[in-house]
């Protein structure tokens, strides 16, 4: 249920990198930049969607332009949004005896993959237990994935609209009270003025004179 648009280019190659030592290991830094722009559409509500997987492939080539096969892998792209550091390892077919790994070394070339699926799933699978039994491998190494992932939907616009509705509804509630509180204290100054008139007009009138000429 993943569509992507019909630009999208959904496999590439990457430059060849030379090498260098660190530590024990031959380290290459590929610094590929890649985009990939997917969209999802839910039609089972129900169901829970499977991720977009990514698979890759490792060659190497030395100096007579010999190429062999030095690792497979598969990435299943991180689910939420933001900046991911993700190391995959790597593994390659081997066939046994020295034969093979001398035909390896000295004219190049080694077992590869029809199929890239098959590092994981393969599409044309349709049991249900798949078995890899007599299918030798051998680890070869891992590949360091740095990933910005960004997420759009209609359900973040919706939430982020309820929530500015609900605010602005919380701030005209607050304005409201501050206004009722105003109202309130109007009101009970008017209540008591009228009081004091309705007391005062009660009074025996020497006495309200009386008073007047104290004071």
């Amino acid at each position: 249920e993943w569509s992507s648009p019909p630009f999208q280019q959904l496999s590439g190659v990457t430059q060849t990198c030379a090498t260098k030592k660190v530590g024990w290991d031959n380290v290459a830094y590929f610094c590929y930049p890649f985009t990939v722009e997917m969209v999802y559409t839910q039609e089972d509500e129900d169901s829970l969607p499977q991720w977009p997987v990514l698979y890759f492939e490792v060659l190497s080539l030395d100096f007579w332009q010999r190429y062999r096969v030095e690792g497979y892998g598969s990435l299943v792209l991180p689910a939420s949004p933001g900046v991911h550091m993700l190391t995959i390892p790597t593994w390659r077919p081997v066939d046994l005896g020295t034969v093979a790994e001398m035909r390896r070394f000295f004219i190049g070339g080694s077992p590869e993959l029809e199929d890239l699926t098959y590092i994981r799933v393969p599409s044309t699978f349709k049991g249900k237990r798949l078995s890899r039994f007599g299918f030798r491998t051998k680890t070869t190494g891992s590949v360091t994935f740095r990933l910005y992932c960004m997420q759009q939907s209609k359900a973040f616009l919706e939430n982020s609209a309820l929530k500015q509705r609900m605010q602005s509804v919380l701030d005209r509630l607050g304005g409201f009270s501050q206004q009722s509180s105003v109202y309130n204290v109007l009101e009970a100054f008017q209540r008591a003025r009228r009081r004091m008139q309705e007391a005062r007009e009660s009074l025996p009138q020497d006495l309200i004179n009386t008073s007047a000429s104290a004071v």
